[in-house]
């Protein structure tokens, strides 16, 4: 179906160079031999220092390196970068090195963190943890302040409900958002007609070896405490806890839940070896769209509750403030409507930022009604945020965590 180019001179560039993307995006990184190594460790530079491409023409002194997770910005299978990123580079004259390095929070975290305690440059300018690792870096001093001055798209348009939904970082002093994911169920249409809607329908014989979940505990847990009856968000405890964990064991220990999966899962789910996981929405619909017989997996809010978080920009301490202005003004950029748009239109998670669905309207009507992209109403009543943990229990419940899954 082709789309209508709106008048807006910044709206046509970005649809011009979405118009011209292709969902074959796995393809191409298979084709590059990822192997072994996988998704994660693959860096792929929209316009890396000395490179080519439309966006390298700024000043090389101008650069920024910015580590995020795979699937989280608008590939062009075409130019072999990404457009809204092109885009700023033309615009701004900062070369920025995009690193897919991010498979989990924890692991990622690990490959830092020596840097971090230490006060050094990490690699990264800039990158975007989920909101409870976030935590953690602000509670040890590890993340820089940002300044407003330069963030006026985000003063004015972050979605009103995450300027305090941290609450180590209420106004957003230390992180701002990138993308909320959610996290729900998801299965094979074809090996699965019956669909999954309860924690028990993982249970069935028939997917034996074949069930999958996320490394994330945030995510993985709070969808077995809804699916048991229990407000991820609200004041339970240890004896809810257990019994969510122990849900958890039984399903490993049986050999009925195999794979235990960051961003990786998506490899397991292509070849077959998982037909039914706990799951990010952008990441399925992304499969859905590169797969050649046509859509294959079902996601679905379920009744009893998915998740929902927010991966956010920080900036670490040991970045240069030079660096860190960069990173300010990108950050800026995106957080322009039409901008976040077209970012939306290709990754699929629900934006934070204001105007992005009227911005939609015009760049791809066929998604401004998405409700991957814009919850309805009643989907967000079933879309939990996962309480905060005091430091006691992260350190148990982790711990705990960690075992179930022989990590």
């Amino acid at each position: 179906m082709a789309r209508r180019i709106p008048e807006d001179p910044m709206v046509r560039s970005i649809v011009n160079m979405v118009r011209s993307a292709q969902f074959d995006r796995r393809q191409m990184l298979k084709g590059a031999a990822v192997g072994a190594a996988g998704l994660g460790a693959l860096t792929l530079a929209s316009c890396a220092p000395g490179g080519g491409g439309s966006g390298s023409g700024g000043d090389s002194k101008k650069q920024l390196v910015w580590g995020n997770w795979t699937y989280y910005l608008d590939y062009n299978e075409e130019t072999g970068s990404y457009d809204s990123l092109d885009l700023f580079t033309d615009e701004s004259g900062i070369a920025v090195e995009y690193i897919e390095d991010i498979d989990d929070n924890n692991t990622f975290y690990g490959k830092i963190k020596d840097q971090l305690e230490l006060g050094q440059h990490t690699g990264y300018d800039v990158i975007t943890f989920t909101d409870w690792m976030n935590a953690r870096l602000i509670q040890a001093e590890q993340v820089q302040a940002f300044d407003y001055a330069n963030l006026p798209n985000v003063t004015a348009n972050l979605v009103d409900a995450q300027l305090n939904a941290l609450d180590a970082d209420q106004g957003r002093k230390f992180t701002i958002p990138w993308q909320l994911p959610a996290s729900c169920l998801m299965w094979d249409t074809e090996a699965v007609p019956g669909g999954i809607k309860t924690l028990d329908d993982f249970m069935q014989p028939s997917l034996k070896g074949k069930v999958g979940v996320l490394t994330e505990m945030r995510d993985t847990m709070g969808i077995i405490l809804a699916g048991l009856g229990y407000d991820p968000a609200g004041s339970w405890g240890d004896k809810e806890w257990g019994e969510a964990l122990q849900w958890l064991d039984d399903g490993i220990q049986s050999g009925q839940i195999k794979n235990v999966k960051g961003n990786s899962y998506t490899q397991d789910l292509e070849r077959g070896d998982t037909l039914a996981a706990m799951v990010w929405t952008g990441d399925v619909v992304m499969m859905n769209a590169e797969s050649p017989d046509g859509p294959r997996w079902t996601i679905e809010v379920p009744e009893a509750g998915g998740m929902i978080a927010a991966d956010s920009f920080t900036i670490p301490n040991g970045t240069p403030a030079e660096q860190k202005g960069f990173a300010e003004e990108m950050i800026n950029f995106y957080y322009d409507p039409e901008v976040m748009a077209a970012v939306a239109d290709y990754v699929t998670f629900v934006p934070p930022v204001k105007g992005t669905q009227e911005a939609m309207r015009k760049l791809n009507p066929d998604n401004a009604d998405n409700p991957l992209i814009f919850p309805s109403e009643e989907d967000w009543t079933r879309l939990h945020s996962f309480r905060s943990l005091t430091p006691e229990e992260d350190k148990q419940y982790s711990t705990e965590f960690q075992k179930v899954l022989g990590l």
